[in-house]
C-alpha cells in the first residue's frame, strides 16, 4: 500500500532530499535556498517526510505544493499567511478563490506549469506590438532577457490595454523610480532582521519584505481610489 502523503495525498514516485529539491526548482526560484525550504516547513507550509535518521524527504505532491508557494510569493507578492489560509482551505477539500484574483484571471493552481516565451511568443500572445514591447523595454518597465515569464506576458497585456485608453510606456517611466523607491523603503524596515545574518533570519526577512510590499500595495490602491472618487463627492 502506498504511503500516505501529509496532506492526505498518496504518495508516489521517488523520494527526494532537499538537494534534490533545489535542484529542481532553483532553476526557477534562484534565491530558494536550503534555508528557505526548512523556514517554510516551519512555518507548517510543507510537511516533507522523515527517515529514521531525520532527514526530510520530499515527494512529488510537496515538490508541486512549493511550487505553488513560490509562485504566490514571487508573482503575486502574497506573505505567507494568507498563502496558509488558502492552502489551508484547499486541504480542506474546498476551492476557495485564489487571494487577489480579479475577474478573469487564471490564478496558480496546485499543478502549476511553468512557462517560458521567447520575445516575438510574448508579443504575439500578449496582442501587443514590437514598438510597444521595445517602448516598455525603454522605459524600464520590461527588463530585456533570452525568454520571458508568464508574469512579463500579464504585465504586457496590460500595457496594450493601458495603450488603447492613451496611456503610452513613456507615461510610466517613474513607475521604476517609486518601485526603487519602496525597496529602499522595505530593506531600511528590515536591516535589524537583516544584519543578524543566520539563515533563520534571512528567510523570515524574506517573507516578511513580500508582506510588507503586499501592505504597501494596498495603500497604494487605497490611495488611488480615494482620489478618483473625489471629484464624484465634490460634484
Amino acid at each position: 500500500m502506498a504511503a500516505l502523503h501529509p496532506h492526505g495525498k498518496p504518495e508516489g514516485g521517488p523520494l527526494l532530499s532537499i538537494g534534490q529539491v533545489l535542484a529542481r526548482l532553483t532553476p526557477e526560484f534562484p534565491e530558494l535556498s536550503n534555508s528557505k525550504l526548512r523556514f517554510l516547513e516551519e512555518q507548517g507550509l510543507v510537511s516533507p517526510a522523515r527517515t529514521k535518521s531525520g532527514y526530510r524527504k520530499f515527494n512529488s505532491a510537496d515538490l508541486e505544493r512549493l511550487h505553488l508557494i513560490l509562485s504566490m510569493q514571487r508573482d503575486h507578492y502574497l506573505p505567507l499567511k494568507v498563502i496558509r489560509t488558502y492552502l489551508d482551505e484547499v486541504d480542506a477539500g474546498r476551492s476557495p478563490v485564489f487571494p487577489g484574483a480579479t475577474a478573469g484571471e487564471n490564478a496558480p493552481t496546485i499543478l502549476p506549469v511553468a512557462r517560458k516565451l521567447q520575445r516575438n511568443e510574448l508579443i504575439r500572445e500578449a496582442g501587443a506590438t514590437p514598438a510597444l514591447f521595445s517602448d516598455a523595454v525603454s522605459a524600464s518597465l520590461i527588463v530585456p532577457a533570452e525568454t520571458y515569464s508568464e508574469e512579463v506576458l500579464s504585465l504586457l497585456r496590460i500595457l496594450v490595454d493601458l495603450q488603447r485608453s492613451g496611456i503610452e510606456p513613456r507615461h510610466l517611466r517613474g513607475f521604476r523610480a517609486s518601485v526603487e523607491r519602496e525597496v529602499g523603503l522595505i530593506e531600511s524596515a528590515l536591516s535589524p532582521i537583516l544584519r543578524r545574518k543566520d539563515a533563520s533570519g534571512r528567510a523570515k526577512a524574506a517573507d516578511r519584505a513580500v508582506e510588507i510590499a503586499h501592505q504597501l500595495e494596498r495603500v497604494r490602491s487605497s490611495l488611488v481610489r480615494s482620489a478618483l472618487d473625489r471629484p464624484t463627492r465634490q460634484s
